[in-house]
């Protein structure tokens, strides 16, 4: 038993020696100016003048408005349609709507029962490994099970020593997995000597390494006086075919090479890291702005703001702990006297923080036109839109929007008219036409054909009376809606908005090109409305349109960042609603 006491580095390569390893969205009209004000914010139903005593606290018509104010609450309530007083893109959203929906996702039971069993805390003989073996009866590769277990309560690494040393006396080898997961036991334990060993082993027995070992081997030794031998892994990596390096990888040496003040060839790393088209993770970018604060030169300040240009170009959100870095390095810099405020964005697009208005989330002409020709191209006449639909259809539509359009908005009927299953769907279809067709629009109701059944839900009467204000198409009751509203609403003008609670994710992840997503989703969050609150008779409301782009910019004496934060839940398709003010005092 002495012998598995021993913390030599000499001790895989006794095993090695002695035993054999193996591996294994032009303008018809202009829009009155109060289309905003009187679409997005109040009722459409004409307010009468009121007494200013209505608003006195303890007066009887207080008492009598806030009673009838409570009961409209507590009916809409009951009813399901809560309003939202939050953006469908915004940061959150999709969280909240699940919880007032009732929704939300509940966490997932397991009926597999889980095995919590404490492995040794002392070296075993062989044969007491073996009696231990006994009692994990169904699994079929014990010595990798009890390594991993080693891991979770984290016991000494001559624990792990002995069970290797009692598999090579058993079976005259140690299998690949079994060598890993100790591997893994080793860097989990920042054991540099043993990790060392490992890597010396491994490349002497195997032509190749699996990603696992390699990323394993990166790290451990990257935290070591080895580091360079890190290196030397990564580029094994980047000669493999059917392996490529990831972002954790080039986390990896990067820190290893600030660490040992090789700043050149950080940076080079980095550059490298682009260049294989990953993603820098979050630690890997607070690393270089952590440093920036002690690094002084032109240089370091240089690639730190091409940094902050990459994250605008590619629309990545830094998190929490990334933008206080940024906030720091700024204000670390000499003579510049940056201040750094957290802050939020009014609806208007105007800081809190420096009353700035920020970017449009307009789409200039010369976007927009490409947007429309490759979404036309791509997702209207794309291979999955003929699943759901047919070219006959498809070009009947086209004809028809030539010889009626441009509109200024396109309804997704049955979208809307389902926005609450407790009221009849042609009557929300019917308040919802009203509302807009008083602001002079024009307006495209796309719809199907089952809508004119002159069911229950579908009144013939309101169909008709919808009719006089709105233009229809109607679509087979099998085709998809969504193409047929992107296509109306492209080629009605940048001007024209859509109104549909679908988020479109579908026909965005028809365009693989991530310039012309990013296009699409900034004409969406500009164009898209959204009907969050609606009570019969009373109240029509939509979601505010976004009007700012939520991306990284400067003008030079500012910077605007938005950031991720740690406890929101952030979905894909949303955006966050905390920035970083940063401006020169």
């Amino acid at each position: 038993m002495q012998f598995f006491h021993q913390t030599s580095s000499c001790f895989l390569q006794t095993l090695v020696k002695k035993y054999r390893v193996f591996s294994p969205m032009p303008r018809f009209q202009e829009l009155p100016i109060n289309f905003g004000r009187a679409i997005f914010a109040t009722s459409y139903l004409s307010a009468e003048r009121e007494d200013p005593k209505v608003h006195e606290p303890g007066s009887s018509t207080w008492y009598s408005r806030k009673r009838d104010e409570n009961k409209r609450k507590e009916r809409t309530r009951k009813e399901g349609f809560l309003p939202q007083a939050y953006n469908m893109f915004a940061a959150g959203a999709a969280k909240k709507r699940s919880v007032i929906s009732g929704e939300e996702e509940q966490p997932v039971i397991s009926s597999k029962k889980e095995v919590h069993f404490p492995p040794p805390e002392k070296p075993l003989s062989l044969e007491e490994w073996e009696e231990l073996k006994g009692k994990y009866d169904g699994y079929q590769i014990f010595e990798v099970f009890m390594l991993l277990q080693m891991i979770d309560y984290n016991r000494p690494i001559d624990v792990a020593k002995s069970l290797l040393a009692a598999v090579a006396k058993r079976d005259g080898d140690i299998h690949y997995n079994i060598l890993l997961q100790y591997l893994h036991l080793c860097v989990s334990q920042q054991q540099t000597k043993e990790i060392y060993d490992m890597f010396d082993i491994m490349r002497k027995k195997f032509k190749t390494l699996e990603k696992s070992a390699s990323t394993l081997l990166i790290k451990g030794l990257s935290d070591s006086p080895h580091w360079r031998d890190a290196l030397t892994v990564l580029q094994q990596i980047k000669k493999q075919k059917v392996m490529t390096p990831t972002s954790r990888n080039y986390r990896d040496c990067i820190k290893a090479a600030i660490m040992n003040q090789e700043i050149n060839l950080a940076w080079k790393l980095f550059h490298e890291l682009l260049a294989e088209g990953l993603t820098p993770t979050m630690d890997t970018l607070q690393l270089f702005f952590d440093t920036g604060k002690s690094v002084q030169n032109d240089r370091w300040t240089n690639e730190l703001i091409y940094i902050l240009r990459y994250l605008r170009d590619n629309q990545i959100y830094p998190g929490e702990d990334l933008v206080h870095s940024i906030k720091q390095w700024f204000e670390s810099i000499p003579g510049e006297k940056w201040q750094g405020n957290i802050t939020t964005i009014k609806k208007s697009g105007q800081c809190l923080s420096c009353n700035q208005t920020l970017e449009s989330l307009q789409l200039t002409p010369e976007e927009y036109n490409i947007l429309k020709e490759k979404i036309m191209k791509d997702v209207i006449e794309g291979a999955d839109t003929f699943r759901k639909t047919t070219p006959e259809e498809l070009e009947q539509f086209r004809k028809f929007v030539d010889r009626h359009s441009p509109f200024d908005i396109v309804i997704d009927g049955l979208n809307v008219a389902k926005t609450s299953v407790r009221f009849n769907s042609s009557e929300i279809l019917l308040e919802v036409v009203n509302c807009l067709a008083q602001q002079n629009l024009r307006l495209l109701v796309l719809g199907r054909k089952h809508m004119l059944s002159g069911t229950s839900q579908w009144k013939k009467k309101n169909m008709a009376a919808m009719s006089r204000k709105a233009t229809f198409f109607f679509t087979e009751n099998e085709s998809e809606d969504d193409p047929f509203l992107i296509y109306a609403a492209l080629h009605s003008g940048r001007h024209c908005k859509f109104i549909t609670r679908d988020l479109l994710r579908d026909h965005k992840a028809c365009v693989s090109d991530s310039l012309i997503q990013h296009l699409f989703f900034k004409w969406q969050r500009s164009h898209q409305m959204v009907l969050s609150v609606y009570v019969p008779k009373e109240i029509v409301r939509f979601e505010p349109v976004m009007t700012y782009d939520t991306i990284v910019q400067t003008t030079g004496d500012s910077w605007h960042i938005p950031y991720d934060e740690r406890l929101e839940e952030r979905t894909s398709y949303e955006v966050p609603t905390k920035w970083l003010c940063l401006r020169k005092k």
